[in-house]
């Protein structure tokens, strides 16, 4: 107590001017408009600004929770597109959502991406609990991923594009023309749509897409655009460079597709006659 008494007698002159100040302008503002007004303006202009921060402060704690909201929003966009006959020419119809439809579609995180070797794979985060199962399609906004080659509980790898295992029917989309989709290890930016027949038409920069041979995938999927054209020698097939839509090195949520036919079309397919497999 002895300590306050002693500062604030030290310091009375200067504590003295303060409390005038504040008193006279505290009478100045009162006592004119423009004072008074500009005033207000400065405390609103304060206020507002730290309103502003705490605000952006908040948003940025929400974008979790709104990146969850819109990748479940474009899973069921995504199971209303391919339930229809033909996905590229047709929109979505309003399924009702007790329709069973040939398609389903599970919403999933990339939590691990391996890109620098010749068998790359992710991991994502859903299992077999979330009705993720083996061979089934991956893709993301841009196109074609891979497929799920193992899983346990909550987890499950995927085969990606960028993997010398990886085999895929393609097409050229504006002729249907179609090729077998592989990597050949080299660039994480290209796969090789391979043994495209000789009469075939197509040009630079023509858009590749799924066929609908594949039993995991729907028809006209987009994988990317043709880059260059290369000629084998001997059939006088083609092989070309496809510059892929994704960007393999750096991918975030992606959607899980089950053909929930797909057993019923192999088993069909082997009893029939041999046939190449074909994802």
């Amino acid at each position: 107590m002895q300590q306050i008494i002693n500062f604030l007698f030290k310091n009375s002159i200067n504590l003295l001017f303060l409390l005038l100040l504040g008193i006279s302008l505290t009478f100045t503002i009162q006592s004119h408009s423009y004072h008074r007004s500009l005033s207000v303006s400065s405390a609103n202009a304060v206020t507002g600004y730290v309103y502003e921060k705490i605000n952006d402060v908040e948003q940025y704690f929400s974008l979790r929770g709104q990146n969850e909201k819109l990748n479940h929003e474009n899973a069921e966009l995504k199971r209303l597109l391919y339930n229809t006959q033909d996905t590229a020419n047709k929109p979505p119809m309003q399924l009702p959502e007790n329709m069973p439809g040939n398609y389903k579609v599970i919403e999933a995180k990339v939590i691990s991406n391996s890109y620098s070797t010749q068998e790359n794979y992710l991991t994502i985060n859903a299992g077999a609990e979330d009705g993720v199962h083996e061979d089934m399609g991956v893709v993301s906004n841009l196109g074609v991923i891979g497929y799920i080659e193992k899983k346990s509980k909550h987890y499950a790898t995927v085969i990606t594009i960028l993997n010398r295992k990886f085999k895929m029917g393609a097409k050229i989309k504006k002729n249907d023309h179609f090729g077998t989709l592989t990597w050949n290890g080299q660039n994480t930016g290209f796969a090789q749509l391979i043994d495209v027949p000789r009469i075939a038409a197509f040009s630079k920069g023509d858009t590749i897409v799924t066929g609908n041979e594949s039993t995991i995938f729907p028809e006209n999927i987009p994988v990317g655009t043709i880059d260059k054209v290369y000629r084998d020698k001997v059939t006088q097939n083609f092989t070309l460079d496809v510059r892929l839509f994704n960007d393999m090195t750096s991918l975030g949520y992606i959607y899980i597709i089950e053909n929930k036919h797909k057993d019923e079309i192999k088993v069909l397919q082997e009893a029939t006659k041999p046939t190449e497999d074909k994802r």
